[in-house]
This record gives C-alpha cells, sequence and structure tokens, in this order.
C-alpha cells in the first residue's frame, strides 16, 4: 500500500488549561462548514474531549498514544486518515513536553507540524519568550506558529506579535470570550451533550478563528503542512472472533459515557453483539449474555442512581445468574454498597461489592498502566477523584507502564461473584492493546 499525503497539525500548548480544544475544535467545524474534509484525533487516553472534537467535525475521533494505543496503530489511523482527508489535527496531552510519551514524541515520530497555544491573558512579552522555548527545546521538532488565546484587545495582541523572535510563527489571536468558553469540572471538560448550545459555542469559536491568519488558510498555504504518512509495514493482524454468538449490554447514558470507540470496534471485531442501555432511565438491562459497565460520572447522578430499584434489581439477577461482568472506574463504583459525595451525603449503590466509595476533592490517582488477566496484557490507564474501602482482597494489581513508576500500589482488581462472574477495577482498558485478554472480561469460560 504506498504512503498518503495530508496537510496535518497537532495542536499543543505549554500546559494544561491554554485552549488546546477549543481552538482543535474551533479549526475543524470552520474547515467543515467550509465543506473540508477534517479527521480528528486526540493525543493520550482522554475520553471526554473527543466528544466536542467529534461534534465539531462531524467525524468519529480515536486517541492516539505510542505507548497505550501503540505505534503501529497510530500509523495504521494516521494513514487511512489520510487517504480520505483534506486536513488532519491532532489534539496534543497536557505541556507539549509533559508524559511519557509526550504530544513531542508523537509529533516527532510523525513529523506533525506543531501549533502551539498559549494562554496570553495575563502576559505580553514573555509570550514571545515562552513561544520561543517551546520551539528550540528540544531539535527535530517542525514548528507552524503560534496562537494567543484569551486576549484581552487589539492592542493586547499587537504587543504578543512584537514579542516575537520570528514574526513568520504569528497565527493570529483569538480574544477572551464566554461565547465559546467550554465548561470544565473534576474530570475534564463537560460533555457536549449535556449542553443545549454547544454547536452554538462550537460556531462562535470556528467565527471567531475566521478572523485570525490562522483560520484564513486556504488550500495552497496548507500544502505547507503536508505530512507523508507510511502505510503500515505489515497488515494488522486479523482479530480473533472469540466473541462470536456473545451479546454484551453496554451501559451508556450521563453516568457512563467513558467508552473508547475503538473499544467498541474492537468488541464486535470478535463477534461480539453490543446493546446499549441506560441505567438512569432504563428498568431493566437488554437480554445479553455479558454486562459492561464503563466509567464515567456516577457521582454526578448518584441519587438517580439510588431510586432506581428496577435497574438495581435487575443488575442483582444478572449476577446471580453468573453472568459476566467487567466494570471500570465509575462502572466499578456503582457496584460496592455505598456511594459518599464530596459533601458528605451517602447513597446506596448496587451491592454487588462489599464497602463503600468515597469521593475527594483532590486526585487520587493518575497515569498509564497495564492489567494482567489470562489471555494477555492490557494497556489502559487510571484517572480518578475517589477511593475504595473493601473487606475483599484484590485478585491482583495493575503495574505501571513501562519506564514509570507507581506511586503506591497499582489498582486493584476485585473479582466476586458466581464463578467469579464480576471483576471490577478503577482501570480503564484498551481492548486493542490485547483483543484475546479483553475477551476474558465478557467469556465465562476462559480462551
Amino acid at each position: 500500500m504506498p504512503s498518503a499525503s495530508c496537510p496535518a497539525i497537532l495542536i499543543a500548548a505549554p500546559a494544561s488549561g491554554q485552549g488546546k480544544t477549543t481552538v482543535a475544535c474551533a479549526l475543524a467545524r470552520l474547515f467543515t462548514r467550509q465543506g473540508r474534509r477534517v479527521r480528528v484525533f486526540k493525543c493520550g487516553p482522554d475520553f471526554l474531549d473527543p466528544y466536542w472534537l467529534s461534534l465539531a467535525s462531524g467525524a468519529p475521533v480515536h486517541q492516539l498514544d505510542l505507548w497505550m494505543t501503540g505505534e503501529a496503530d497510530c500509523a495504521q489511523r494516521l494513514h487511512a486518515a489520510a487517504l480520505e482527508a483534506d486536513l488532519i489535527i491532532v489534539e496534543g496531552v497536557m505541556g507539549l513536553f509533559d508524559g511519557q510519551p509526550s504530544a513531542a514524541d508523537l509529533a516527532q515520530r510523525f513529523d506533525l507540524p506543531l501549533l502551539t497555544v498559549i494562554d496570553a491573558s495575563a502576559m505580553a512579552g514573555t509570550f514571545g519568550a515562552l513561544a520561543w522555548g517551546l520551539q528550540t527545546y528540544r531539535k527535530g521538532l517542525r514548528f507552524a506558529g503560534v496562537l494567543a488565546n484569551r486576549v484581552a484587545s487589539n492592542g493586547h495582541a499587537a504587543m504578543l506579535e512584537e514579542s516575537l523572535r520570528d514574526p513568520a510563527q504569528w497565527q493570529g489571536a483569538l480574544m477572551r470570550s464566554e461565547d465559546f468558553s467550554l465548561p470544565e469540572r473534576h474530570l475534564g471538560l463537560v460533555m457536549s451533550a449535556e449542553m443545549d448550545d454547544a454547536m452554538t459555542r462550537l460556531d462562535a469559536a470556528a467565527d471567531a478563528l475566521a478572523a485570525t491568519k490562522l483560520g484564513q488558510m486556504g488550500a495552497d498555504a496548507l500544502q505547507a503542512w503536508v505530512v507523508d504518512f507510511d502505510a503500515p509495514a505489515d497488515a494488522a493482524p486479523e482479530t480473533p472472533d472469540l466473541l462470536q454468538g456473545l451479546t454484551i449490554a453496554v451501559a451508556r447514558d450521563a453516568a457512563f459515557c467513558f467508552l473508547y470507540a475503538a473499544n467498541l470496534d474492537c468488541l464486535q471485531a470478535m463477534g461480539a453483539r453490543l446493546v446499549f442501555f441506560s441505567p438512569l432511565a432504563d428498568a431493566a438491562l437488554p437480554d445479553c449474555d455479558a454486562l459492561w459497565l464503563p466509567g464515567g460520572y456516577p457521582e454526578l447522578h448518584a441519587a438517580t442512581l439510588a431510586e432506581n430499584g428496577a435497574m438495581k434489581a435487575a443488575i442483582a439477577t444478572h449476577v446471580s445468574a453468573g453472568k459476566q461482568v467487567w466494570a471500570e472506574c465509575g462502572g466499578m463504583m456503582t457496584l460496592f454498597d455505598e456511594l459518599q459525595a464530596v459533601d458528605g451525603r451517602c447513597f446506596a449503590m448496587w451491592g454487588v461489592l462489599p464497602g463503600r466509595v468515597t469521593m475527594q476533592a483532590r486526585l487520587a490517582a493518575l497515569g498509564p498502566q497495564q492489567l494482567a488477566v489470562a489471555g494477555g496484557t492490557l494497556r489502559g490507564h487510571t484517572f480518578h477523584y475517589s477511593t475504595c474501602s473493601s473487606p475483599l482482597a484484590p485478585a491482583t494489581r495493575t503495574e505501571a507502564a513501562p519506564g514509570r513508576k507507581l506511586r503506591g500500589e497499582g489498582e486493584a482488581l476485585y473479582v466476586a461473584g458466581p464463578g467469579d462472574s464480576v471483576k471490577a477495577s478503577y482501570f480503564h482498558a484498551w481492548f486493542a492493546s490485547s483483543p484475546a485478554a479483553a475477551a476474558t472480561l465478557f467469556l465465562k469460560d476462559k480462551p
């Protein structure tokens, strides 16, 4: 298969909270409105930004991570996107050089031009120093300019532009505006589906970006961003049909929303039939062989979950029948006896696992990890603001990603139910890292 060429840009920043998602969404929305075919990716394991990026581009958004998803997976997805797109946008993660691997590592591996977004709301001349530092800190990176965000006025923008050593790097300024700000909560951005004016905000951001040099780039100017994406060296291994004939019920609503599109694809590629339900709104489970409770925000909907006694009974019936359950992070939280909110209120949960989950104001765990189960080792990550206490001893624990160290113990894997049919952990798994291992989470008889 030949290589594919396409303009591409990785939108990075010196830190989190600078406005990367806003700029990536604005660019995707602006070009999509113009009839250009835009494909967007998210660097790292983030669940939330892709909802906004998908809404802006009108296309599915997948994660790229040199460790979690793997270099070969990244190469395959970028090559496939280049075959069909007029522009590829990759939103970075945290600061440009933060993490192992970092957004800079991804950019360097695939020769992606870098656009740096800097929150300039509290600076003037230092803007130039910061931009220069990002551009020169590591050799071998390809920079496409810098965009100032949350700028106070045209005069402020002029000072920022004048501070740059290389005026050609200036891509313009986005003024501070509530019209296109994206609200946040403890785990990241508020989901686009929760906001009635989500598309209005994206259109406002696109309109603002249209007034900048970046937003006015035509097809000729985009040629400076062209990247040659090599075809994958080897054909992707055929996914084993280990789940052929199996029906998996997947919780999906405002409380259970941390779902990688690639994980759904992986289960279906193994032959599973997926049916979706809402633990918040439904009174019963769909007819299924196994149950997947993904992460999300059960803490924000604890009262509704506690009041839905019919769903609690349906879960209990599923478990008592010895059917499989895989619950990760927020999904696991609902399986415990009780959830205590930050304000001290306690809510009765589903009582499948003994113990209590306690929400806290500070982060409890963050970072890439891996989990060894029957069938192989799953790569993934952990990110949560709660802790759990249980008399149930962990069956095993996650380990740090290679080259990383854990602060304290790895995440517990709890196993319960008839025939050890229930498996639960704070760990978020990337199923494609080991389809055979992922299959064991849903199969009664291990492959």
